[in-house]
């Protein structure tokens, strides 16, 4: 996962998304290594490495995540297709375009 991936998620949270959660996305890449998401309050933090208990683990390849969020691939479609893999709360995941809008 470039740094510059995880830059752009960084300046794209949107803090109002994410007032009453308390939660940790873990991200599994198979081409990247692992990060996690910590989201708490309207903050955000992002490190490296897995977390010992996440709200929601998601396993993809980042170019995966890369097209969810730049809304060329459909999360629920990749998804169904395996392409990616969810363990935990999963509907969290329903909530990554609204926490990290477009700009």
């Amino acid at each position: 996962m470039s740094s510059s991936t995880l830059e752009k998620l960084q300046a794209r949270f949107n803090p109002d998304a994410a007032q009453d959660m308390s939660e940790v996305f873990q991200f599994h890449f198979s081409d990247a290594g692992d990060y996690y998401l910590n989201i708490h309050a309207g903050t955000l933090d992002i490190n490296e490495g897995e977390h010992d208990d996440p709200s929601i683990s998601l396993s993809m390849e980042s170019g995966t995540l890369k097209g969810i969020m730049n809304g060329e691939i459909n999360g629920m479609t990749a998804f169904m297709t395996g392409k990616l893999k969810a363990t935990g709360n999963v509907m969290l995941a329903t909530k990554l375009t609204s926490l990290f809008p477009q700009k």
